[in-house]
């Protein structure tokens, strides 16, 4: 009897535990960065998943063209620094130091070090291109 008791009480609970995903983009709306260009927070009423992160949304309509092509919001070098990259390296990216370029959202660690990436912006990304195969998990 105790047993089965256990048993049951560990199926509850992998029943009405949820799924944890990591929030993406720190809970910014990764649609807003190309309509509003600026980072735009999201809200837990209007949520996607992709690649095991949850995204939000400032609107349903941005979660739906999230949903319909999340590779186009999607940023660069998954997320890390495009400056931190283009040098070999991984940084953390911050959600609200952003540039989108040529269609594509580039995040950079913080402001000084997105003020470097700014002064050659296509030969960062061209390093960094050639630099994310080999620094990808």
């Amino acid at each position: 009897m105790h047993r089965l008791l256990l048993l049951s009480l560990l199926l509850l609970g992998a029943l009405v535990s949820p799924v944890s995903f990591a929030l993406g983009l720190d809970g910014h709306d990764p649609v807003a960065y190309f309509t509003d260009n600026k980072a735009v927070s999201g809200s837990s009423a209007y949520e996607a998943e992709f690649r095991g992160e949850k995204y939000r949304f400032s609107s349903a309509a941005n979660r739906d063209a999230f949903a319909a092509n999340p590779e186009k919001y999607f940023p660069q070098y998954g997320g890390f620094c495009a400056w931190a990259v283009a040098q070999g390296t991984l940084a953390p990216g911050n959600a609200t130091v952003f540039k989108v370029v040529d269609g594509k959202l580039y995040l950079n660690v913080d402001r000084d070090v997105a003020s470097r990436w700014e002064r050659d912006i296509p030969g960062f990304i061209r390093a960094g291109d050639a630099n994310w195969p080999g620094l990808r998990k």
